[in-house]
């Protein structure tokens, strides 16, 4: 767990399908994921060790208002080995990792995770996303402040990092204004900010940006116009400091935006517009 932790902050939050399947304790591989099913269950291991929500796949998986993981039997008998390793897991409390399949072969891992709760009517799993949650006596009765609580949590382990991932994947995890290229140190930053009714976290509405960039433009030191174009405050122009601001800051006034190679994920002019504006009135 703490493998995949590490190695996914590395790539900039996520990881390819064909690491998982290559994993190596003391020489042996070890695969993380299965190769074809959606639970890892190995044979040694007394619970399961990981499960796969496919984001566009064939199950019933869901991220529902509770704020907890609602995750679909495994196809077949209800009482089988897959789906029993899973049930071990909520009488020993032993932690998992959730993969999140954002595409083919990219995977956002989240963990730890726990299995608290075997819903057999609705052949479901529920996953709580954090260790936190486990100690709610219902997880099927949750009252306004759990709901509120578990959302906020979920907001934070699952949906932020699935963000992270689709848009850096879009841009080949590399800073939309410098091209800088090291993956742990991108962020994906909203156009329209997350506490907007705009401020949906989808690739449209997200940029590719290193930290100090994504900071800059968190602070209105930096805006993005309509058309893609990189405008520098006209203060911060003016000052004289040291080579970061002149390079990493000031001569990148007037760049225009490296964009996906795939039209359909280019940021939306209109929510660029939205957040230039008030940049504008900022500056």
């Amino acid at each position: 767990m703490g493998w995949v932790v590490a190695r996914a902050e590395a790539n900039g939050g996520f990881l390819e399908r064909s690491e998982l399947l290559d994993f190596h304790i003391d020489d042996r591989r070890f695969p993380i994921i299965d190769r074809s099913r959606g639970i890892r269950n190995p044979a040694i291991f007394a619970s399961t060790l990981s499960i796969v929500q496919s984001v566009h796949g064939p199950y019933a998986d869901t991220e529902s208002e509770d704020g907890f993981l609602h995750y679909a039997y495994q196809a077949g008998d209800p009482w089988g080995g897959a789906n029993n390793k899973l049930r071990e897991a909520i009488s020993t409390g032993a932690p998992l990792i959730l993969f999140r399949k954002e595409q083919p072969n990219i995977y956002t891992p989240i963990a730890p995770v726990y299995v608290v709760d075997d819903d057999v009517e609705n052949r479901e799993f529920i996953i709580a996303l954090d260790e936190a949650l486990r100690f709610i006596p219902d997880v099927r009765q949750l009252d306004a402040s759990q709901r509120a609580y578990a959302r906020r949590l979920a907001k934070v382990r699952l949906h932020q990092p699935a963000f992270r991932t689709r848009v850096l994947v879009a841009y080949k995890r590399r800073c939309s204004i410098c091209l800088l290229a090291h993956g742990s140190l991108l962020d994906a930053a909203h156009i329209v900010p997350d506490s907007e009714p705009l401020g949906v976290p989808t690739v449209v509405n997200g940029l590719s940006l290193c930290k100090i960039h994504h900071a800059a433009y968190d602070q209105n030191f930096i805006g993005i116009s309509p058309d893609s174009r990189v405008v520098v405050d006209d203060e911060l122009l003016a000052e004289r400091d040291g080579p970061m601001l002149k390079h990493g800051l000031q001569e990148m006034h007037g760049r225009v935006l490296l964009t996906p190679d795939n039209p359909s994920h280019s940021p939306n002019r209109e929510n660029l517009a939205w957040r230039f504006e008030r940049f504008l009135a900022r500056a």
